[in-house]
């Protein structure tokens, strides 16, 4: 894992770039809007002079996903060897039906047509587009009437850098989802103008540091130079900071700057003489000072030829694929030393310091029940920096004088099986004093017992009441993870939610932290994986939107997983529809309007997003009202979290059409109501018939015939033919319009007929 130099080459797009050997290149001046790539069809546009091209790439470690890139394209560079230098939407992928192409409207869009979505798009179709061109510097760019450029790829880059391309103090280089620790790790510019290599968003392992004045970051940009120089410039193109490559000012064809998926920021030469690509320079000289580099798999040392690899000293298993963890211990713990050696937790990447002894600091980890490992370090002040996640990493070197402390299990300690039965003989009681003695020594030991009782009574009201305060401070200095979410143990959901005392629907339960703040506390199912549910609350906590309920905490202890929401006031959708009485505050423009937003925010999931989210499970009971009756949609992307699952943009369509006609009709989803609301409506009858009989009018008929056909749109059983969400929220805003749908329900399609065979969508035209 960690040979330096060839992770260039174990790129998740390179080890099946021979696929492309076999692509049709058509060299372009300027691309058309029209234009297409299509998968099956191995197309690919190339830049004029031929240097680069853009198509798909099949990802090897996902059988059947591709991502769409461009890549070196020379013919001196071996086609293994033609490194993929930017991605569309970086780790988004698409299906072997999927296409790329520049819209009439003059937007870049990559369409899954397997899910029915489009994945990634450039936003661009207010820009008056005319034509695409990829250059022959690597750049995609949009061109307007007056041959500007108004997107390119450059201001978007993946993980990659070329010759000429800017990093800007608001852009990052994220290296590639080659596994759960990879995708971590991110290049940016901080405030203060200073290149920052990052696992997550708070770790900090390299930064580009310069003493040059102070000007301010907005005017500072990153670029590598084609004589091989990586440079922080201003305006005027001055350089604040450099560094140098091995044969900066060489003759020398091609150059890049990769963030790798070791974590490690490295500049590359292409070599004629070798035909090879070879690092040039890298930020951090040791591989072991990059944070998590062997993620789970234990500690960075350096073996006998000097290399660096991982290796696990702790391990107690003899599987090579057992993670190198500290063990769940259900006996005594003994600790294990390891001289020259720092550890440091990765999952979550933070530790308690305290300032004690080298023997204190062993003792204090073997005390700590959720203690799993312990650093001590002593470079002018002593402090043991103790661990309590299972998930740590670290590095050993000879050099270092830091001593770590690793707890296992130890076997039980053996009791005594023998009891002691031996008795001493009764003296007989001198009767002559007229002492009963036994009656004083009994007198006196239960006077004895009731004092220790009382004193056990008053101290355990003391620690009860101690416990209380301090699991109150506990929960208003809570840990954060670096996307800002409360970590929230066990005893900490137990106290905000009242011991689970105001449930507030199915697993939905009313909490309120100490700072008087209502929250929502989701009960999970208890299987789900660790390490899948840190990922997608991990996801699922750096999304915002206005309509999408947020999500501020989280609690992954042993067998317990807890989501932390904000508290949204009026309760959800499916109590107003189910109550006679409250169905009447939902007027019908509060109901096209839950329509409307509900379906920007899922559009927003599944296009508005770094990746793709499915929200999964939409229906009224996630739909939230806050004071204002103003919708949020809560409890999305939580599909993702059972490794069966596998949620496209399609079961949301379909979701969203049933959550319309509920609105619409006041029915529960029921499939023989649909038909009979498909029926009056489709046949030309009163459409008013099938609104909700408890709505006092107002009722828009031309609102109500856009929002019937789309919403039987969506609930077409052929999902190839529904539309996506974009174009719902088009509809529904009545900028596009669409034809009456067919009759939605399988068992209505003429005999023989498939649902391939169905009608298609038209094209939505402007109104």
């Amino acid at each position: 894992m960690l040979e330096q130099g060839n992770f260039l080459f174990r790129s998740p797009f390179l080890l099946c770039v021979f696929f492309w050997s076999f692509l049709f290149p058509v060299a372009v001046s300027h691309i058309p809007l029209g234009s297409k790539l299509f998968v099956e069809e191995n197309n690919l546009w190339v830049s004029p002079g031929g240097g680069f091209a853009i198509g798909f790439v099949n990802r090897s470690d996902q059988p059947y996903q591709y991502s769409l890139g461009i890549r070196f394209n020379s013919k001196s560079i071996p086609v293994p060897k033609q490194t993929v230098v930017w991605v569309a939407g970086a780790d988004v992928t698409v299906g072997n039906k999927s296409y790329f192409q520049l819209c009439q409207n003059g937007e870049l869009v990559l369409v899954d047509s397997l899910r029915g979505v489009t994945v990634w798009t450039t936003n661009t179709s207010e820009l008056a587009v005319v034509s695409a061109l990829l250059r022959d510097d690597g750049n995609l760019v949009l061109l307007n009437r007056n041959q500007e450029v108004v997107w390119q790829s450059f201001d978007n880059p993946s993980d990659t850098l070329l010759p000429g391309q800017n990093l800007l103090v608001h852009k990052t280089l994220r290296a590639a989802s080659r596994n759960s620790v990879s995708s971590y790790y991110s290049l940016n510019m901080n405030a203060s103008g200073q290149l920052q290599l990052k696992w997550e968003s708070d770790v900090i392992y390299w930064s580009s540091y310069w003493s040059r004045g102070n000007p301010s970051s907005s005017n500072l940009s990153a670029v590598l130079t084609p004589g091989g120089v990586l440079q922080l410039v201003d305006q005027n193109q001055k350089p604040a900071w450099s560094v140098f490559g091995e044969d900066h000012n060489d003759s020398v064809n091609f150059r890049l700057l990769k963030l790798d998926i070791d974590g490690n920021l490295r500049m590359y030469s292409w070599v004629e003489a070798t035909a090879s690509w070879r690092s040039v320079w890298q930020a951090v000289e040791n591989q072991c000072n990059v944070f998590a580099t062997c993620g789970e798999h234990g500690i960075c040392v350096f073996n006998a030829s000097g290399s660096p690899e991982c290796q696990c000293p702790f391990k107690t298993r003899s599987s090579p694929n057992s993670k190198c963890f500290a063990l769940n211990c259900e006996s005594n713990y003994s600790m294990d030393t390891y001289e020259h050696t720092f550890l440091y937790g990765i999952y979550p990447p933070n530790e308690s310091i305290t300032i004690t002894s080298l023997q204190q600091c062993k003792e204090l980890c073997k005390q700590d029940p959720a203690c799993t490992a312990a650093t001590f370090t002593n470079d002018g002040t002593a402090q043991c920096r103790m661990k309590t996640s299972p998930y740590f990493s670290g590095h050993q070197n000879p050099s270092l004088s830091s001593i770590s402390f690793v707890k296992k299990c130890s076997d039980p300690i053996a009791v005594n099986p023998h009891v002691l039965g031996s008795s001493t003989a009764q003296s007989p009681v001198n009767r002559s004093h007229g002492l009963c003695i036994s009656c004083l020594i009994g007198a006196a030991s239960g006077t004895f017992v009731l004092f220790v009782i009382v004193q056990l009574g008053i101290g355990y009201f003391i620690y009860r009441k101690r416990s209380q305060i301090l699991r109150k401070a506990a929960l208003t200095f809570t840990n954060w993870n670096s996307k800002g979410l409360m970590m929230l143990p066990f005893t900490e959901i137990k106290d905000i939610t009242g011991n689970f005392k105001h449930q507030i629907g199915p697993g939905m339960y009313r909490g309120e932290l100490p700072n008087h703040q209502p929250v929502a506390v989701k009960d999970l199912v208890n299987a789900i994986e660790e390490r899948r549910f840190r990922a997608v609350v991990s996801r699922i906590g750096s999304i915002h939107h206005k309509n999408l309920v947020k999500l501020d905490g989280y609690c992954c202890e042993l067998g317990h997983r807890y989501l932390v929401y904000e508290f949204v006031k009026n309760g959800s959708v499916d109590k107003y529809i189910e109550d006679d009485e409250l169905s009447r505050r939902l007027t019908w423009k509060r109901r096209v309007d839950i329509c409307v937003t509900v379906a920007r925010a899922i559009c927003y999931l599944h296009t508005g997003c770094r990746e793709f989210i499915s929200h999964g499970n939409l229906k009224c009971s996630n739909v939230i009202l806050d004071k204002n009756y103003e919708p949020k949609v809560s409890e999305f992307g939580l599909g993702t979290v059972h490794p069966e699952a596998s949620y496209g943009g399609e079961k949301d369509v379909e979701d969203f059409g049933n959550m319309m006609l509920i609105l619409i009709t006041g029915r529960p989803e029921i499939k023989d109501a649909w038909e009979w609301t498909y029926e009056e409506w489709i046949q030309g009858r009163h459409p008013e018939v099938v609104v909700d009989k408890r709505l006092d009018g107002g009722v828009d008929l031309k609102e109500l015939e856009r929002l019937l056909r789309i919403a039987f749109w969506c609930l077409q059983t052929n999902e190839h033919i529904r539309p996506s969400m974009g174009e719902v929220v088009k509809v529904l805003e009545g900028t596009l319009t669409v034809d009456p749908p067919p009759p939605p329900f399988s068992h209505r399609l003429s005999e023989g007929e498939s649902p391939e065979s169905g009608s298609k969508p038209p094209s939505p035209t402007e109104p």
